[in-house]
């Protein structure tokens, strides 16, 4: 399984990928089953696993779970070190652009290196970049960053180059867990413009038609996953 190369060749043929998001702590594991289910009637393309926090360290018990119950690439969005399971399939190793704490530019990235360099799991360099979703999220709390101001897209769009330029292989547009708004479509389009890379969206979206516009705008694949948690019959309007 090549999670990159099948991405690139998604955005090569113009199709529009989804991940459901599932957090760890928010999930009972006698329920994944269930909700496994539901995202393969979905139009979801990945599984993305991970939290701001993970204090009961559930995260390898729910990867081996989910893993047991589908055929959909299994990816670690990982919120620190700790979150790391080498039963998935890969792993966005996230560095926080939009921040200027040492702890997750690069410190956590160095941590993670003992235990992904003998590990199976597919290294997925992103630029993470936080956008003002109208909400404090745990993001900005756990990393003690400020999000970029969705207006300032020339910001949001020299950061996003900056992952680029620096050799990152995905751009991470996101505003946070259960924010109140998603990242604009301004925003969306200015960065994939002028992007040579994929471009992944996140935070907000709680529609069928927030969806569309975020595809439309540009991002090659949305990740979703406070309006599964919220409310399971979304997935209802995703149905393949």
């Amino acid at each position: 399984m090549n999670i990159y190369q099948n991405i690139l060749s998604a955005e090569k043929e113009g199709k529009k990928l989804l991940a459901v998001l599932i957090d760890p702590e928010k999930i009972d594991l006698k329920n994944i089953a269930a909700f496994i289910e539901k995202i393969h009637q979905s139009i979801a393309t990945h599984i993305f696993i991970g939290g701001s926090t993970d204090i009961d360290n559930q995260t390898d018990n729910v990867v081996s779970v989910i893993k047991n119950n589908t055929h959909l690439p299994v990816v670690l969005f990982p919120g620190d070190v700790t979150q790391i399971s080498e039963n998935a399939d890969g792993i966005l190793f996230l560095s926080l652009l939009s921040g200027r704490n040492p702890e997750y530019l690069i410190e956590q990235q160095i941590k993670a290196v003992p235990r992904l360099k003998n590990s199976t799991l597919e290294i997925l360099p992103t630029g993470y970049i936080l956008i003002d979703g109208k909400k404090e999220t745990a993001t900005q709390k756990v990393s003690n960053t400020k999000p970029i101001a969705q207006e300032n897209t020339e910001l949001i769009l020299n950061t996003a180059l900056a992952g680029e330029f620096s050799g990152k292989k995905l751009i991470y547009l996101e505003a946070g867990s259960g924010a109140t708004e998603a990242v604009s479509q301004k925003a969306i389009s200015v960065v994939k413009k002028n992007l040579s890379i994929p471009l992944i969206v996140g935070g907000g979206i709680r529609s069928k038609k927030q969806l569309k516009n975020a595809f439309e705008a540009g991002a090659d694949l949305v990740v979703i996953g406070t309006a599964f948690e919220n409310d399971e019959t979304f997935f209802e309007d995703l149905k393949k």
